[in-house]
């Protein structure tokens, strides 16, 4: 047993320290096909040993890794940037420390979760939203604000909700945003940027200390929740469509959560089983066998789907102009709330034979994408990772979980200016590169503004197939490289993609570094997590 194992046992108990075999069998799986090589992992069972084990790996002089619930799939999983490294779970530190029923204001340890979330607001009777995100109910809230996620709820921007955090730097020391510090429970919870320099955005994307608590502000339940649907006939459309977009989110900010452009492939990835026989060898459905399936289950080339929320006045005159604004360029153009789409299912049981059961898969999808909207945490977008992987198999009957099931997932996630020019340039990039590498190009993009859009690309492989998985990696790497040089940037990357963006923005990562120097000058905190991977050049 070595000297950091018998310590931390000290600190939180033999059954929560697994060594260097035991961590890797238990998060080393993940989705990209990556490895790192581990000390060893912690999972502290109160916030308070969370300083004694920084102060336990400063003294032994190892670096540590905090995790929330280690769902990052497709940028990492569990897997920290660089080898050697502590994990610490924080998955156990899952209270819901206090809400605030009034301000819907919610504190939250990191690994609180979608789900414990939804069954704590509803056993309160609180009338709030969760703020989902397709991960599933079994991600943590905290986290993905910490990463700038979004979702599709009224408050889209996770971190844009989150008003105030503690945590523990790496000296051991604490850190409070400055208005709970100054007056706690008073306005600390309640107004984000505080006062002074605005700290706490430090503590995203970065590794400047360990997060232990936020609080978060939850969308009150609207009177009224629909979902926009609707389709584009043919590609020529696709750029009126984006100008009639953009001109929608400006004309009725507030109202309308957002909008996704899918494409045919991707919305058939979500609605349909992966064909059991591909002509030829082909590693991309011929487009021919795409138009058929879409004929067939009803899926046009691009599918929209937007959000509303409101008063009943409110969204009917919205659902009005919205008409107004897509007339010419969308067809089949609903507006759909969830008792809709529970009919819509209900009906299409009364359809016979296989057309009945190809509805019935487009409808189902319909009635979960509804819960989404409605602040229901599910796992609609889940089965993504498993499409066109047979051989996959589910590890846990009660949750799906794709980095120990064996998927193989790379997300391509750039933002995209929300201008008709860039977003045709930007799919036309997208396929071509894909179908070259032979993947299949499952394109959304996800207005998180009237002025830009985050496109998700998943590059699904067979992790297997070592020359698969190669070919994957060679593939995210042309989208991330030629996409910067046509002005298309990833808002997030995983965890091997943090030396080529030192690179890219090296004005950015020269004075990150400074501060880490400053406030880290061991290394201790998750190495090169978004920060540059070799400090020594930044120390004077």
């Amino acid at each position: 047993m070595t000297e950091l194992q018998t310590r931390l046992e000290r600190c939180v108990g033999s059954d929560r320290v697994l060594d260097a075999e035991a961590a890797r069998s238990r998060f080393g799986s993940n989705c990209a096909g990556y490895a790192r090589r581990l000390l060893g992992a912690v999972r502290p069972s109160q916030t308070e040993q969370i300083a004694d084990i920084v102060a336990i790996a400063r003294e032994i002089g190892c670096s540590i890794y905090p995790i929330s619930t280690g769902r990052n799939w497709g940028y990492g999983s569990s897997l920290p940037v660089s080898d050697d490294c502590l994990l610490i779970d924080l998955s156990d530190l899952n209270r819901i420390l206090s809400f605030d029923a009034d301000m819907g204001i919610v504190r939250v340890e990191p690994g609180v979760t979608q789900g414990q979330l939804a069954r704590y607001l509803a056993e309160n009777g609180a009338p709030y939203l969760v703020p989902v995100t397709g991960a599933g109910p079994n991600c943590s809230i905290l986290a993905n604000a910490l990463e700038r996620g979004y979702g599709v709820t009224p408050h889209a921007d996770h971190f844009g909700a989150l008003i105030a955090l503690g945590a523990i730097l790496p000296d051991g020391s604490r850190y409070s945003s400055p208005l709970m510090q100054a007056s706690g429970e008073g306005v600390g919870p309640l107004f984000k940027t505080g006062i002074g320099p605005y700290l706490d955005g430090l503590f995203t994307q970065g590794n400047f200390g360990i997060v232990t608590d936020a609080h978060i502000a939850l969308a009150r339940k609207p009177e009224s929740v629909k979902a926009i649907l609707f389709s584009l006939k043919n590609e020529a459309l696709l750029g009126e469509a984006v100008s009639r977009v953009r001109s929608i989110l400006q004309t009725h900010a507030g109202v309308v959560g957002g909008i996704n452009l899918m494409n045919q492939r991707r919305v058939l990835s979500m609605s349909v089983d992966y064909p059991e026989q591909v002509p030829g060898d082909e590693s991309v459905l011929p487009a021919d066998l795409v138009r058929r399936l879409g004929a067939e289950y009803q899926i046009l080339p691009w599918t929209g789907f937007g959000t509303l929320y409101g008063s009943k006045r409110v969204v009917r005159a919205t659902c009005r102009d919205i008409r107004s604004a897509l007339r010419g360029v969308a067809s089949r153009l609903l507006f759909v709330s969830s008792r809709d789409a529970e009919r819509i299912c209900t009906l299409t049981r009364f359809v016979p034979g296989r057309l009945g059961s190809k509805l019935a898969k487009t409808a189902q999808t319909l009635r979960t994408g509804l819960e989404l909207v409605n602040g229901v945490p599910n796992e609609t977008a889940l089965p993504l990772a498993y499409w066109g992987r047979q051989h996959v198999k589910r590890t846990d009957e009660g949750q799906l979980n794709p980095a120990k099931d064996g998927c193989g997932l790379l997300w391509y996630a750039p933002l995209v200016p929300l201008k008709a020019e860039a977003v045709i340039r930007y799919q036309a990039f997208v396929t071509e590169v894909m179908t070259k590498w032979g993947f299949e190009p499952l394109i959304t993009l996800t207005t998180v503004s009237d002025r830009v859009v985050d496109s998700t690309v998943p590059i699904l492989f067979d992790r297997n197939d070592p020359s698969a998985q190669a070919r994957a990696h060679e593939c995210y790497w042309a989208l991330q490289e030629q996409g910067r040089l046509q002005g298309f940037f990833p808002y997030r990357v995983g965890v091997d993609s943090m030396r080529w963006l030192e690179e890219r923005i090296p004005e950015s990562m020269q004075l990150i570094g400074k501060l880490k120097v400053a406030i880290d000058p061991e290394g201790t905190l998750a190495p090169g997590r978004y920060a540059p991977l070799t400090m020594e050049t930044h120390k004077q």
